[in-house]
């Protein structure tokens, strides 16, 4: 009987969805669970599961695979896509948070410590999107292909809002380049 969900599914039995979900629920429930943070987490990725479950139930092979494997691979690619976007999407610590942090060595620079703080405060006489970019690209470690994933831009305008950020907060803390400059405000 277990053998023959999919095959229901993919002929457009609609009971043979319900089926499915009583059938696999369990174990596609643990596994999301197993994998992500929370449980809420894991009702959205379930959900989504058994719609790919629904798309992809034509392509199972019984040859291949039993249905419990073949649900299992399914939960399994779509748990791990889940878990790759949300290690992408970028962090909320804002960049004085990160700058007022102090390392727990004795041989802490306290001038250092004077130009993040400089340098966070120039930060604020950014245009929105420059701060932003310049936040994820210097406090977050994100590459600019990166940050162009994340916040679904064209990499030329983050190259361009990090370019015209860093050169603003040379002029606010006396250390601009004429060169730079004059070629940005252009």
């Amino acid at each position: 009987m277990a053998q023959v969900i999919l095959k229901h599914i993919a002929s457009g039995d609609k009971t043979a969805v319900q089926k499915c979900i009583d059938t696999y629920g369990g174990l596609v429930w643990s596994l999301a669970l197993r994998m992500l943070s929370n449980s809420d987490e894991a009702e959205d990725a379930v959900q989504e599961i058994f719609i790919d479950v629904w798309k992809n139930a034509g392509r199972f092979d019984e040859t291949q695979a039993s249905e419990t494997t073949f649900i299992a691979m399914i939960a399994r690619r779509r748990l791990i896509d889940r878990i790759r976007k949300q290690n992408r999407q970028p962090g909320i610590d804002s960049f004085e948070d990160v700058s007022a942090e102090h390392p727990e060595n004795t041989s802490f620079n306290i001038q250092t410590s004077i130009e993040a703080k400089e340098a966070a405060q120039a930060m604020k006489n950014l245009r929105p999107e420059q701060r932003q970019i310049l936040h994820l690209s210097i406090v977050q470690g994100f590459s600019h292909q990166e940050i162009s994933s994340a916040l679904d831009i064209p990499l030329g305008t983050v190259k361009t809002h990090a370019r015209r950020g860093l050169i603003k907060i040379r002029e606010v803390l006396g250390l601009e380049n004429s060169e730079d400059t004059k070629e940005a405000t252009v």
